[in-house]
């Protein structure tokens, strides 16, 4: 499965922290998990996964609420606002937490109204091309972009989202005028790139794509080197302003009792490494990716203040 071995390093060793260095009070009794998205959807499939596993280590129900709208805004504005108790915690994904709140007015401010609990999903987010494309370098993209201003056609899975702005940002830095072409998915945009209706696309399903031969990957749009192409830079490497992570976690209200998060950072890395959540991540196409309490909180810090810059600079809202 991809992203093993990201897991078995961190999420190993934290699974064998000593419980008796964890205050016992913690859960004792049922835990809301918001998710902020609809029944079906990948975040409801990981809210749920997380849910009945994590809370059958700790011996206590765990029930997923649906609350969806605004771009996820309005689940994720109930986990800031309910009681910092540990009882009420949420599924988040990147969007809503590094990139929205910098277009629009975000009933919440992500670094002062949430505590980030752990991450357990990375994706990549390959920058690819078709494989039989005159473009075998991101410096050749950006030569062909630079010649030929408006005619370098590309699209994301998501428009407005953590790689657009990427993008976006690599092509200000280079003062290059391309044009965007939406699509509702990345399965779209993938099958507009095969079909020659653009040129490029940056994709979670890039990955796939590339070992199936039908693609080529030029860069890496997070932060984490592409295991498919692992000599391709990521877009920082390469000199341009941000590679955002592209993660699910968890996350609950500010001022939540250092219990809750050491629960979590000990019952989280058991939880994605049981056969259970292995199976549904292969099946769903995730690259499992642990990071802890303290780890998940530098990256959406980081991330936040690198794409708030971005947005600025890009005039994206």
């Amino acid at each position: 499965m991809r992203g093993i071995s990201k897991l078995l390093g961190g999420a190993l060793l934290a699974a064998t922290m000593s419980s008796g260095a964890l205050a016992a009070g913690y859960p004792d009794k049922p835990i809301t998990l918001i998710c902020p998205y609809s029944a079906g959807g990948g975040g409801d499939t990981a809210s749920r996964v997380i849910a009945k596993l994590a809370g059958d280590i700790m011996g206590v129900n765990i029930n997923v609420e649906n609350k969806t709208g605004g771009g996820a805004t309005i689940g994720i504005s109930a986990v800031a606002n309910a009681e910092p108790d540990g009882y009420t915690i949420g599924f988040i994904s990147t969007s809503p937490i590094t990139i929205r709140p910098h277009m629009m007015e975000a009933p919440y401010n992500p670094v002062e109204d949430l505590t980030y609990i752990g991450q357990f999903v990375a994706s990549n987010q390959p920058m690819i091309v078709r494989a039989d494309s005159p473009y075998k370098s991101l410096a050749d993209l950006i030569a062909f972009a630079k010649e030929n201003p408006g005619k370098l056609r590309w699209s994301t899975s998501v428009q407005r989202g953590g790689p657009h702005v990427a993008v976006e940002a690599m092509f200000k830095a280079e003062n290059v005028d391309a044009t965007f072409v939406p699509f509702k998915g990345g399965s779209k945009a993938l099958a507009a790139l095969l079909g020659g209706t653009i040129e490029m696309a940056m994709i979670s399903e890039g990955n796939k794509s590339t070992l199936d031969g039908q693609t080529r990957i030029l860069a890496e749009g997070t932060p984490d080197e592409n295991p498919v192409a692992p000599d391709a830079p990521t877009l920082t490497e390469a000199g341009y302003p941000i590679a955002p992570a592209i993660f699910f976690g968890l996350a609950a209200p500010k001022g939540v009792p250092d219990e809750v998060t050491a629960k979590w950072d000990e019952v989280l890395p058991k939880v994605i490494a049981s056969p259970e959540f292995q199976k549904i991540a292969e099946a769903q196409q995730w690259t499992v990716h642990f990071a802890d309490h303290m780890a998940f909180t530098k990256t959406v810090e980081t991330d936040y203040a690198a794409a708030k810059k971005a947005i600025a600079d890009i005039g994206m809202k």
